[in-house]
């Protein structure tokens, strides 16, 4: 979280704000009229960034990835005795390898549909998430048409896709039960999951509704629907999988603005991720089991989870020697990840172990289709990053009060010069001052609406930190959300009983 970083426009090194890569820098910018910034140039491309140093005493100063020891090159071979047991040695090492690759295909094959795909059931036919809910079965027995549902706009009101008029409709509070709550909230992969469904006065300006044939018999959820335009009890039903978005103390603007050190509680779905005991990039908790964070964290070599662990509910670095750690499990980059302009920068970690919520340790709410932003919406970010530009990383979770900056202004030639995708949001001062940097990357960027806490943003890149006209950039979460779920239900298998009672 950068403060007042000091420096003024155009001096210094010239380098991007997101979390730990190899360090690079960038020439001077060019010279401008004083306290002017000039234009963004347009052949630039966000790129990696000068590595932090820890202020934290860790195990490991850095976190350094050990390549194994290659082997000797080749063997000389003299005698035809050893001629002819290389030679046998090399066509055992071809056979091998052969088998081996075989192997590795089967298994690439074997697990296809849980990398590009979506697996159509018992059939185990493998079909292209773009084709599920467009209204035309690719799944044998349609699994791809009939598992469609979504939450919409800050009052959580459920929505059915229906292939018959290609659209979303509400679902009529009309002999709604609880049990078809969690049919549903399973399907969007929450697993076990439930927390309420209540009744609500639909303001989507729906004219049709689906609504529940209670004489189907004992058939799941989806079967039991049908199109109607009446709705009963003039209610839609509002459905909540989770508790998320709530934390112990709802009124911070007074204390937060500028950017100050958190308490326990203020950001519950706060994670630190580190590697080899080094804090490297922030994230945020939207299940027990599941985090948000950014792409660039998670490149080659660090896409692997055997070298992540997460710790939730504590402030201090320095206390997360002593505290839980939490291994991971899976680490998903999104698929159109482009790590030169870092566009779609979002990627998900699923932890061997889930969290027990707590004051300390709560989710935050992934933002339903439908949500209305305001165009300077007041957001918040937080997170362990430096405090000011080529700075340590912080001891203490910091919080800063930011604001949306809209994309065409973003895009001015004297800002960001074109580079901000519809994947992307600003968020900051034009004028400096309160920014993410260093550390902070894959932390929660984060607004209350309607008493609720939504993550809209990731932390992602920047110029420097906390420069005029360089505020920071942020993945767009909203326009993730039907990835993220697509992944939680690719994980959790889709259960052959929904909602059978």
């Amino acid at each position: 979280m950068a403060l007042n970083s000091g420096s003024p426009p155009g001096a210094g090194p010239y380098y991007e704000n997101h979390g730990y890569q190899p360090e690079t820098f960038f020439p001077p910018q060019p010279p401008g009229a004083p306290n002017a910034c000039p234009a963004y140039p347009a052949q630039y491309y966000p790129s990696p960034v000068p590595q932090y140093i820890p202020r934290v005493a860790t195990h490991t100063s850095t976190p350094i990835i050990r390549p194994q020891p290659k082997s000797p090159s080749g063997t000389v071979c003299t005698s035809k005795t050893k001629k002819a047991l290389c030679v046998t040695f090399a066509l055992g090492a071809i056979l091998a390898a052969g088998v081996l690759a075989a192997v590795l295909v089967w298994k690439f094959l074997d697990s296809k549909c849980s990398v590009s795909g979506i697996e159509c059931g018992s059939s185990g036919t493998c079909i292209s998430p773009s084709h599920w809910c467009d209204g035309i079965s690719h799944c044998p027995s349609g699994e791809d048409e009939n598992r469609c549902v979504r939450l919409y706009g800050p009052n959580f009101i459920l929505q059915v896709y229906s292939a018959q008029k290609k659209s979303w409709h509400p679902v009529c509070w009309d002999n709604w039960s609880e049990s078809y709550g969690r049919a549903a909230c399973r399907d969007m992969g929450y697993k076990n999951s439930f927390y309420s469904s209540q009744s609500v006065i639909d303001n989507s300006g729906a004219i049709s509704f689906m609504k529940l044939n209670t004489s189907a018999g004992n058939i799941d959820l989806y079967k039991k629907l049908f199109h109607s335009d009446v709705c009963s009890s003039k209610t839609v039903v509002s459905l909540r999988c989770i508790e998320c978005g709530v934390n112990i103390k709802m009124n911070r603007q007074s204390r937060i603005v500028g950017g100050e050190n958190a308490a326990l509680g203020d950001w519950p779905w706060q994670v630190s991720l580190h590697v080899q005991g080094v804090h490297v990039c922030g994230g945020s908790i939207i299940t027990p089991e599941w985090i948000v964070t950014a792409a660039h964290c998670v490149e080659e070599p660090l896409s692997n989870p055997r070298y992540w662990t997460a710790f939730a509910g504590i402030l201090r670095q320095s206390f997360m020697f002593y505290g839980q750690g939490y291994r991971v499990e899976k680490v998903i980059s999104h698929p159109n990840y482009d790590s030169k302009t870092k566009n779609n920068d979002i990627a998900l970690m699923k932890l061997q172990t889930p969290l027990t919520f707590n004051d300390r340790i709560r989710p935050v709410c992934l933002p339903n289709p439908g949500m209305m932003l305001d165009p300077t919406q007041t957001c918040w970010i937080s997170g362990w990053g430096a405090t000011h530009e080529k700075g340590k990383t912080s001891e203490l979770l910091n919080a800063a009060e930011v604001h949306l900056i809209e994309p065409w202004i973003c895009n001015n030639r004297y800002i960001y010069n074109n580079l901000i995708t519809p994947a992307m949001i600003c968020a900051g001062y034009l004028e400096g001052n309160v920014d993410s940097c260093q550390g902070d990357s894959g932390g929660p960027l984060v607004t209350l609406k309607s008493s609720i806490w939504w993550l809209i943003g990731d932390t992602s890149w920047g110029s420097g930190c906390a420069k005029p006209n360089r505020p920071g950039v942020y993945g767009n979460v909203t326009l993730f959300t039907d990835w993220i779920y697509r992944q939680m239900r690719v994980i959790s298998p889709l259960l052959s009983s929904l909602g059978s009672h």
